[in-house]
């Protein structure tokens, strides 16, 4: 899997987020739009520069992908959080 960085932000596959949700990717497309899964970028300093981190939120679902510089994904975390 790996992160567009194209366009200067980060775009991932509707299917590759999908698998990771447990959803179909209709499910993501449609649950993005309403505001029911919601993301966060984080760039890494110091001994993380060229690093980032790609939060994304559903219910009670986190999936936290640790990226490099060109949006290879080095690290892939799912947890269960509770519900928001």
């Amino acid at each position: 899997m790996k992160i567009d960085m194209q366009s200067g932000n980060p775009a991932i596959d509707a299917a590759d987020l999908a698998e990771l949700l447990g959803l179909t990717p209709d499910q993501v497309k449609e649950r993005m739009r309403d505001g029911r899964i919601t993301s966060r970028l984080e760039h890494g300093e110091d001994e993380d520069a060229g690093k980032m981190r790609l939060t994304f939120f559903h219910d009670d679902t986190r999936v936290r992908l640790t990226c490099s510089e060109d949006g290879t994904v080095l690290k892939t975390m799912r947890t269960r959080t509770g519900v928001r």
